[in-house]
């Protein structure tokens, strides 16, 4: 079986990012994994710059992993698509100006930060659901947004960079149901890249997050993991527990019988925990179970596939509805 490639993500501030790689064993467990980076651009400072020509200097590829400020939404979405393309002009430039090299470029689509902390906090739910709505009853917007991020992605591969796309894997269900529900209500973004990578993090979707893994990643050109600890702060999630190694262990294997490439979240995490070091005498080898919940797992996306699919015809919904009061009205005429 071969061993995958593997990318781990780094999301650390300007200065944070200095003080991990300070220390010169990070690299060298890089090296020794041929491991790639994919590392979130929080800013365009010096700092960080100075991290990325040392990576550049010791021969790990590093992909930049555009991000915005949190005000703007941090991750991309259907919202911000404006954004998005000034922060890779701006991001030219900044890498132009340090003569930075790059592996490719990743594109984060996600659900507005903001709108996700509010979520989780139950606050202001009323409101968030008279938004809902209004975006439910609004498809233009999706084309919109659509053809501005698949613009972004010309624009990328004409300077010659490679496109990563990082998504949630419920895309695979909008997929499925030939829908737009979640991209017009969640603010996701259906586009194409070079390669899209599925964020099936086990530790979010426990005591079946491995089964969830086994059943998207044949979906997926490659396989996200996690999380092993780090990330942005969203109180409900970066405080959930994060893998351990036998939890971590277990996912790797399951991903290395898909033979795809694994993208570990996160860098920080697998440090935190000494993963790195275990992950050089990492036996691949080793056989592991297949997750036994997976038959739950597959018809609960069936389930979630067939509504979307409604909510993308409600006609159907209403056509139902009609034919049976018309057929409950002609067996109570027949009766009398």
């Amino acid at each position: 079986m071969p061993t995958p490639k593997l990318t781990f993500f780094c999301e650390l501030s300007a200065g944070e990012l200095v003080q991990l790689f300070r220390d010169p064993v990070i690299i060298k467990h890089l090296q020794n994994l041929e491991a790639s980076l994919s590392l979130g651009i929080l800013d365009f400072s010096e700092e960080r710059a100075g991290v990325v020509k040392q990576l550049n200097d010791a021969g790990v590829p590093v992909t930049a992993w555009l991000l915005l400020p949190e005000e703007e939404g941090y991750w991309f979405n259907i919202e911000n698509y404006q954004q998005a393309a000034a922060r890779y002009v701006g991001f030219k430039a900044w890498s132009t100006q340090h003569e930075l090299v790059w592996a490719g470029i990743g594109l984060d689509i996600e659900v507005d930060i903001n709108e996700l902390r509010t979520i989780l906090e139950a606050q202001q739910a009323a409101s968030l659901l008279k938004t809902l709505w209004q975006r439910y009853l609004n498809k233009s917007r999706v084309i919109q947004a659509q053809n501005a991020y698949q613009a972004l992605v010309d624009l990328i591969r004409a300077d010659g960079y490679l496109v990563e796309s990082y998504h949630i894997p419920l895309i695979s269900e909008e997929r499925r149901a030939k829908s737009t529900v979640l991209q017009r209500t969640a603010g996701l973004v259906d586009l194409e890249s070079d390669r899209e990578i599925l964020m099936l993090y086990t530790s979010f979707l426990r005591p079946d997050g491995a089964s969830v893994l086994w059943s998207y990643a044949p979906e997926a050109d490659a396989i996200g993991v996690g999380n092993t600890g780090g990330g942005v702060d969203v109180q409900g999630v970066i405080d959930v527990k994060p893998l351990g190694w036998d939890e971590f262990a277990r996912d790797l294997r399951l991903c290395a019988l898909q033979e795809k490439p694994v993208y570990i979240f996160s860098l920080e995490g697998c440090i935190q925990q000494a993963f790195l070091q275990r992950l050089e005498t990492f036996d691949w080898e080793q056989g592991t179970v297949i997750p036994g919940s997976i038959k739950k797992v597959n018809a609960v996306r069936t389930g979630i596939t067939g509504l979307l699919w409604i909510l993308e015809r409600p006609w159907v919904l209403l056509i139902a509805l009609a034919s049976l009061v018309g057929l409950g009205y002609l067996f109570k005429r027949n009766r009398s």
